[in-house]
């Protein structure tokens, strides 16, 4: 047997599929995905609250007992504020953005989604799986960035708002260039 904790250990009750929670988050995560796919990312940072904590730790090969330990955060492929994220939005919105320039094509789809209560009555927590699609230039080849997200969403008067991300890479190794894109 091995000594892995549960991806949901410390969350609170998990909230129904298809109750209007659910929904709620569930259609959250679809605009965002429109918004980022179509370079919208002023309207994407709206979506953002201000306390914003995003990171994407690196990922090493472990032995099966050792899977829980497989992602280090002490060395990040991003660690990002709420201000950080804002001057990489500005930079990608202007002229010296190189890394994307021209822009990559990119499809993020969203999937088998799980959505929690918290001790905060305000917020909400969801893990869930992404994949992202990349494609740049003339190349007929896709870059693949699976991952699995846990989030944070604040519940305001005027929708939700991501207050943490912890990208989790499925691969140790990226089958990408860079990650001048969000996740």
């Amino acid at each position: 047997m091995t000594n892995m904790a549960s991806p949901t250990a410390g969350l609170g009750n998990l909230i129904a599929i298809g109750s209007e929670q659910y929904n709620r988050v569930l259609q959250h995560y679809y605009t965002e995905a429109l918004l980022l796919d179509n370079l919208q990312l002023s309207d994407w940072a709206a979506l953002l609250a201000q306390d914003l904590v995003y990171t994407v730790p690196m990922r090493q090969t472990r032995s099966v007992d050792e899977t829980a330990e497989s992602y280090i955060r002490s060395v990040m492929h991003m660690d990002e504020s709420y201000g950080s994220i804002m001057g990489r939005i500005m930079r990608l919105s202007g002229k010296s953005a190189w890394s994307e320039n021209p822009a990559s094509r990119v499809r993020r789809f969203v999937s088998n989604v799980q959505v929690f209560e918290t001790e905060q009555a305000d917020e909400l927590a969801s893990i869930n799986y992404s994949l992202v699609t990349r494609n740049r230039f003339d190349d007929d080849f896709f870059d693949l960035i699976p991952c699995e997200r846990h989030d944070r969403l604040r519940v305001t008067d005027d929708g939700l708002l991501l207050c943490r991300r912890e990208v989790r890479i499925d691969q140790a190794l990226l089958g990408t260039p860079n990650l001048s894109i969000f996740l």
